[in-house]
């Protein structure tokens, strides 16, 4: 039952009062703070549709005061997150800042972005998250979860805000992602055969065979690529800076030199060639610090460029659904191809850069041959020609 408005009385000097507002139709309270420097009187201000709902603001905006936070009125959600966006990632690399622009755009602003801060609760985080868990795959549901959270800690930081309310929530467990896969031996012939003359033939190529990051890839400058046998040395591909923070590649055993098959040095041979030739016919002075795999204006790639011309190839190569596949598979495929044909699971993790052979097999564990299996079916072919009288002869017991 709604309760009905009262007369306003007179607070003593100091206290709280509450008061009936006539045209915004609500309980207002107000907290006597003394004056201003420029002599006005201060009183921070809530209100509510009943007197327990003021009552109750006035409380946490007295906790407010006494930790030193005073939270704008109307400081929102969607303020918050952009102000972590604008001062929160300072030397961050752009890409992280703009997939977390991505997912504060997408899936944070237009749900929660127009609500108050100060009255978000965690009943309504926990809803929201239970709604982004049904198109959200659990991972990206968890960076979406980090976004709130860390704007509200930097809300904080800056007295904005009294409590971080994402801290009190459970983050569900999302869609499942989408697995990886690897091509099969006559796919991978065919996309090694598509838009041959053209660089992402040879990005495909070196990615395929070679088994480099997309992150590798992309930064990849000539001067790493070494297509001579010198003494001893095959011709090789030093992976040695990635896309990531300062250059750095994924772990410490990622830094590594990789031999490169006979396909993959004729391809990239022909390459630099098409790409010296386009920098003398630019007008531009040639040098082994240029990228090998340049925009038109001799920039970086973004993923998303590589993305669309990669696909682009897979069409040619008779791919149903090009866009169910990415640059990363190219690397699946690489330990697929190489398990397939009885690589060791150690060696494979050392060319892939992994710290040991657990990470290669957890990561690719649909794209290895389970080294388990090996034992048995070695026992099947050195005694396959007894398979059946095992079977006959089997007893029940000892």
């Amino acid at each position: 039952m709604t309760e009905a408005p009262e007369r306003r009385t007179r607070a003593g000097h100091g206290d709280d009062s509450i008061y009936w507002d006539k045209s915004k139709n609500r309980y207002i309270g107000a907290v006597s703070l003394g004056y201003t420097p420029a002599g006005k009187r201060n009183r921070p201000k809530v209100s509510g549709k009943t007197k327990a709902e003021v009552r109750q603001k006035l409380r946490e905006l007295k906790k407010e005061l006494a930790a030193g936070v005073k939270t704008p009125a109307n400081y929102t959600v969607a303020q918050a997150v952009s102000d972590w966006l604008a001062q929160g990632l300072k030397g961050r690399e752009a890409t992280s800042v703009d997939t977390y622009r991505s997912l504060a755009d997408n899936h944070i602003i237009p749900q929660l972005g127009k609500g108050k801060l100060r009255d978000l609760e965690a009943d309504d985080l926990d809803a929201w998250l239970e709604a982004e868990a049904e198109v959200l795959a659990t991972q990206s549901l968890k960076m979406v979860h980090s976004v709130l959270r860390r704007s509200i800690s930097h809300a904080q930081r800056r007295g904005r805000a009294v409590r971080n309310v994402a801290d009190l929530v459970e983050v569900p467990e999302g869609r499942s992602g989408r697995p990886s896969k690897s091509l099969s031996l006559k796919q991978a012939a065919a996309v090694l055969r598509a838009k041959e003359g053209t660089w992402i033939h040879a990005y495909v190529v070196l990615s395929l065979l070679v088994g480099v990051r997309p992150e590798e890839a992309r930064p990849l400058t000539w001067s790493h690529v070494h297509l001579s046998r010198s003494g001893k040395e095959k011709p090789h591909v030093d992976v040695w800076r990635s896309v990531r923070r300062h250059g750095e590649t994924k772990t410490r055993k990622s830094r590594r030199s990789l031999a490169m098959p006979q396909q993959t040095v004729v391809v990239m041979r022909a390459h630099k060639r098409r790409e010296q030739a386009a920098c003398v016919a630019a007008g531009r002075e040639w040098t082994d610090e240029r990228l090998v795999f340049p925009t038109e204006t001799g920039e970086l790639r973004s993923a998303l460029n590589v993305r669309r011309n990669f696909r682009t190839l897979l069409k040619e190569a008779g791919f149903a659904n090009p866009k169910e596949w990415t640059p990363r598979e190219l690397r699946t495929s690489f330990v697929s191809v190489l398990s397939d044909h009885g690589i060791p699971i150690e060696v494979i993790s050392r060319l892939v850069g992994h710290n040991g052979s657990g990470t290669t097999e957890r990561v690719y564990r649909k794209q290895l041959r389970p080294v388990i299996s090996e034992g048995a079916e070695a026992m099947d072919d050195i005694f396959g020609d007894n398979e059946e009288a095992v079977e006959d002869d089997c007893p029940d017991g000892p």
